[in-house]
């Protein structure tokens, strides 16, 4: 008897790692902040680049980058910057590479004013996830709540977080489950 295959977002394809990242993580509600601010540093990474550019560099920022700890990061200067712009496992971009400093001091700033990123970050979906079930064709690439997101996080310093990066961010952390219609995950 031939197995039955899952049916996913159509966007996860056929590669087994973007397959795995759509059906254990995307779409998962999160409140870690350091996973937090490593899927904040990712998807700033990817702006103009394909998602599945850099879950393969991944493990590598995570080697990079002090496992994404914010108070490391936010400590690095001007010879480390230089060594992560030599570094051919991650995206080596120099305003990129800026920009996830810049980001930890600013993302430092947040805990210490709302005691977590967590407690600061969902108060833009009314602390609950928004479930929307959708045809592939109406998933949008911004929403009101990532206009008030990406404004906010620029007024408090932080960087590549734009709308349609804030909303894939708020997709890849689960503050808003948009799994299309069919897919195996949108019942969850």
């Amino acid at each position: 008897m031939k197995k039955r295959e899952k049916v996913r977002c159509t966007w996860a394809g056929t590669d087994p790692l973007y397959q795995k990242y759509h059906d254990k993580e995307w779409g998962v509600p999160l409140h870690d902040d350091r996973k937090f601010f490593e899927m904040l540093l990712l998807e700033g990474a990817q702006a103009g680049l394909s998602w599945i550019t850099i879950l393969r560099k991944r493990e590598n920022y995570r080697k990079a980058f002090d496992n994404f700890d914010a108070k490391k990061i936010a400590r690095y200067r001007t010879p480390k910057i230089q060594a992560l712009l030599q570094n051919e496992g991650i995206v080596r971009n120099r305003l990129k590479v800026a920009g996830a400093v810049k980001n930890a001091r600013a993302f430092l700033a947040v805990q210490k004013e709302f005691g977590s990123f967590d407690a600061y970050i969902w108060r833009f979906v009314g602390g609950r996830q928004k479930r929307r079930l959708r045809p592939v064709t109406h998933v949008p690439a911004t929403t009101p709540e990532s206009d008030a997101m990406s404004k906010d996080l620029k007024a408090r310093g932080f960087t590549f977080v734009g709308s349609t990066i804030c909303y894939a961010f708020m997709q890849a952390t689960g503050m808003v489950h948009d799994h299309v219609a069919g897919c195996f995950r949108a019942k969850r």
